[in-house]
């Protein structure tokens, strides 16, 4: 018998290399499908794992780096505070690629603060919200993303207006806010590509269903409601700047976004007539969308020329946790100099 060749990335790595622990969520849960996205993408890309930082909070969605490149830097850290610990360890090795898995409760409800600086602050990471709307950890309680009216069996009917993460993280100033579903694996990979690539915080709302305890078929975050409804805004692909550029459509117009890296993202324009540039128009659209209920997805805004954190700091080309102490501690004369000027 002919011995079965396994295909392997341009840097000799195979897709079982971006695996982590067998998953212990439940089976079909969106988060899984979230996962398999991320390890495609960083394959597909030629990433080596050890060149990323993995960080969570709390939660199912936060349980997700356990099962994706079990060779990289990972922190599971307190619910809500992962963009604290994304800060630090990028800003402690700013040539790691920070990878950041949250969810509807670890981001905007606990974690809101956290969120809104963060995405101010334009940190290189790429945040990806796991939502759910609900939070199936704890037995499914209503989330702060959860649909207002939405009944679930021993929760009663959730009576608040929900918040819509995109907005938040478009108002936040985040420079690149996306959509997408747990049930459209080529458009989420292609975003999650892009997202790595952009030089600042990028925001990915995936929505994902829960099959345990956010499962009727008319809730906003069933499967069922997300392929009924889904609005894609375009079609999207990501080039890496090794590749030539050729890009052909037979029908609609494209629209090219160079990043700082010499990357593209490609965006074919579908039924909407729509600038992912222009942020008030952003605004304008998801409030349109929301009226309609429709689960709009696709990149829906994006500022790639906006300064990141690091751009703000005269930062060193070695990172910071590779410095020797010499170099990171003041000298007694500096010290004594400081104390002159300050006493």
């Amino acid at each position: 018998m002919a011995k079965k060749t396994v295909k392997q990335n341009e840097i000799g790595l195979t897709k079982e290399d971006y695996k982590g622990e067998p998953t212990t969520l439940c089976l079909g849960c969106g988060h899984n499908a979230i996962v398999g996205q991320i390890i495609a993408a960083c394959y597909e890309l030629n990433i080596p794992p050890e060149s990323v930082v993995k960080i969570s909070g709390i939660g199912c969605s936060s349980k997700a780096p356990t099962y994706f490149m079990d060779r990289s830097f990972g922190f599971n850290g307190l619910h809500g505070r992962m963009p604290s610990l994304a800060t630090g360890a990028l800003f402690g090795d700013t040539s790691l690629i920070g990878i950041g898995v949250s969810g509807d409760g670890d981001t905007a409800s606990i974690g809101m603060g956290q969120f809104k600086h963060v995405t101010r602050r334009n940190l290189p990471l790429l945040y990806i919200v796991a939502n759910n709307g609900v939070y199936g950890l704890t037995k499914g309680q209503f989330s702060a993303t959860a649909e207002q009216g939405l009944a679930l069996k021993k929760q009663g009917q959730n009576r608040y207006v929900p918040v819509d993460i995109v907005w938040e993280a478009i108002a936040g100033r985040a420079s690149f806010v996306a959509r997408s579903f747990s049930g459209d694996p080529q458009q989420l990979k292609a975003l999650i590509k892009a997202g790595i690539h952009h030089r600042g915080i990028a925001v990915i709302d995936v929505i994902s269903p829960c099959v345990t305890f956010n499962n009727q078929d008319d809730s906003f975050h069933s499967y069922a409601w997300g392929k009924s409804h889904e609005v894609a805004l375009h079609e999207l692909s990501f080039v890496p700047p090794v590749r030539a550029i050729k890009v052909h459509y037979e029908k609609g117009e494209s629209l090219e976004v160079s990043l700082y890296d010499g990357t593209h993202i490609i965006l074919k324009k579908l039924e909407h007539d729509y600038e992912p540039t222009d942020r008030v128009k952003a605004f304008q659209m998801l409030e349109e969308a929301n009226d309609r209920n429709e689960l709009v997805t696709g990149l829906i805004y994006i500022n790639p020329k906006q300064k990141s954190l690091f751009d703000l700091y005269d930062l060193p080309e070695t990172p910071l946790n590779r410095l020797s102490n010499e170099k990171l501690r003041p000298s007694p004369e500096s010290l004594a100099e400081i104390n002159q000027v300050m006493f």
